[in-house]
């Protein structure tokens, strides 16, 4: 399994919730086949190439970590392209730097 994880900052944080709201209602339409009609070839993209996503965020500090998941190196490389292509929207910060692959080696869940 590998990771991409890309580091944000300047997000308003008056506008965290209505953001993952919208980011989980786009997961769910994804998840389930029903994209709207035009979408862009980068969410198709994600939904072949990306098996698990998590989002961190420091509500005080307006920053977020985005984390997702693929199951092997070409996937995670095709995720990558995908998601440098979609800008964030001016409110949801900017890219601190760019995105970093890892290969997860260890993924342990406890109780």
């Amino acid at each position: 399994m590998y990771a991409r994880v890309a580091r944000f900052e300047g997000l308003d944080p008056s506008r965290i919730d209505e953001q993952v709201a919208e980011m989980k209602r786009q997961m769910t339409s994804a998840q389930s086949g029903d994209l709207p009609e035009g979408a862009p070839q980068e969410v198709r993209t994600l939904m072949e190439t990306v098996t698990r996503f998590v989002q961190l965020v420091d509500r005080h500090k307006g920053t977020a970590i985005g984390i997702a998941f693929s199951a092997s190196e070409d996937a995670v490389r095709r995720a990558d392209e995908a998601l440098n292509a979609m800008s964030p929207g001016e409110s949801e910060g900017r890219r601190t730097s760019p995105a970093e692959i890892y290969e997860v080696i260890l993924d342990e869940a406890f109780g």
